[in-house]
């Protein structure tokens, strides 16, 4: 069941991110969007299944627009298909997808990575050291959905302080489809404690300042999760052609 919003709520509201930076304001439509972004991510709207607006309406307590808003927004992020005969339908996530999308994405977070080590300041590094800390006190808790935000917000930082803007906006359009992939990869427990060791891998390099190290572990990481992530959907295909 989806978080409900509330339907009283002004149009814009304000946030803050799972990092803890500065707080950013969220029109209505987005805030629906990004609820049903963490429903896709987390398998709670199968893919390939149709979306029933009333019911999601009903769920989310909003009403048709800001729902139709945000359809429109996953639509252009990759998530959703929109006909105009047959409704919006959750776009599948296919081995070969997930395939082509981690090595790609691979190869720009080491890269972001390596550049990163080189740039990053004291305060940074820090800030980085305090999210990794809570990132395995979730991991150690088995507090998934809050372990799983906090270590996109830093795979968002590692890019971020890298400070290629074309690098940075090239990752962010490739994101809005692998953080699917990347929640689905933390369903095996032993791929989960394997990609926490790689984390802490790549703190050793950034404590170090090691650019070379970051690059190559943080390849090997995004490569493992990619592999992960193919395996647990070749699965699901076998389940369903059984």
């Amino acid at each position: 069941m989806g978080k409900a919003i509330d339907p009283n709520a002004k149009p814009v509201r304000t946030t803050r991110s799972a990092s803890g930076g500065l707080s950013r304001r969220v029109p209505f439509a987005h805030q629906v969007a990004d609820t049903l972004r963490d429903l896709i991510i987390r398998g709670d709207l199968a893919p390939g299944g149709r979306i029933i607006e009333r019911s999601l309406c009903e769920q989310l307590h909003v009403s048709r627009t800001p729902l139709r808003e945000a359809l429109k927004i996953l639509e252009l992020e990759g998530l959703i298909e929109l006909s105009q005969n047959k409704g919006a339908r959750i776009i599948s996530f296919t081995p070969t997808e997930a395939r082509n999308l981690f090595e790609v994405i691979a190869g720009l977070e080491s890269l972001a990575a390596e550049i990163a080590v080189g740039r990053i300041d004291e305060t940074d590094l820090a800030n980085l050291e305090e999210m990794h800390g809570r990132m395995c006190g979730h991991f150690s808790r088995h507090e998934k959905d809050a372990y799983f935000a906090l270590n996109s917000a830093i795979h968002d930082c590692v890019v971020n302080t890298s400070g290629n803007p074309i690098l940075i906006s090239t990752h962010a359009g490739l994101m809005l489809r692998a953080r699917r992939g990347r929640y689905i990869a933390i369903v095996d427990p032993r791929r989960w404690e394997e990609s926490v060791e790689e984390h802490e891998e790549l703190m050793r390099a950034f404590r170090t300042r090691d650019p070379e190290r970051a690059r190559q572990i943080w390849r090997r990481h995004l490569q493992h999760t990619g592999d992960a992530v193919c395996g647990v959907l070749l699965g699901m295909v076998g389940e369903v052609a059984q």
